[in-house]
């Protein structure tokens, strides 16, 4: 038995192969990442990152103007739709004739829902189709788009969410029904 071991060339054997086996698969592997990465866009990196980066510096003065005129939000969400109340602590700040509303959830992009609301009164008023339930981000913004509010609303909510003023992303159980 021992001269037909010795008399067979390695390349009949099987244990050399099978130690070739795990760096050929690597090698493989690795051409068909480098395929990947050549082919494929990355959505990360932007073309245009400098002008991206001045719009992220404008949204953030929007922001913080709403801050400095105390905005506050008062927003009621439910199956008729929605109710936005603003109040403002500035003595010379006049509520918007019209209001966006973005409703949008952070992983789920399909359920986005946005909407132009018209004063009536003192309170901005719409149909909306009632998300469903858990987390989701809600943008408001004047027409103007000289400010925007941004805060977190729970679904299903009872009573009033508070965005913006010191009350941030406050629920007001005080007025449920």
């Amino acid at each position: 038995m021992n001269e037909t071991a010795a008399s067979n060339p390695w390349y009949r054997e099987p244990g050399p192969w099978l130690l070739m086996a795990g760096p050929f698969v690597v090698v493989v592997a690795s051409f068909i990442t480098l395929w990947l990465a050549i082919r494929s866009n990355d959505g990360l990196v932007s073309e245009d990152y400098y002008r991206r980066g001045l719009a992220i510096n404008q949204t953030l003065a929007r922001s913080e103007r709403a801050q400095a005129l105390g905005i506050e939000a008062a927003i009621r969400l439910s199956a008729e739709g929605i109710t936005i109340r603003l109040t403002a602590k500035a003595p010379f700040f006049v509520p918007p004739e019209r209001l966006s509303v973005t409703l949008s959830h952070p992983t789920r992009a399909g359920l986005d829902q946005s909407l132009v609301l018209s004063r009536q009164g003192d309170t901005y008023q719409g149909k909306f189709r009632l998300p469903s339930a858990g987390h989701w981000l809600l943008l408001l913004k004047d027409g103007e788009q000289t400010w925007r509010l941004m805060g977190n609303i729970v679904l299903p909510a009872s009573g009033e969410t508070i965005l913006g003023g010191e009350t941030a992303g406050r629920v007001n159980n005080s007025d449920v029904k």
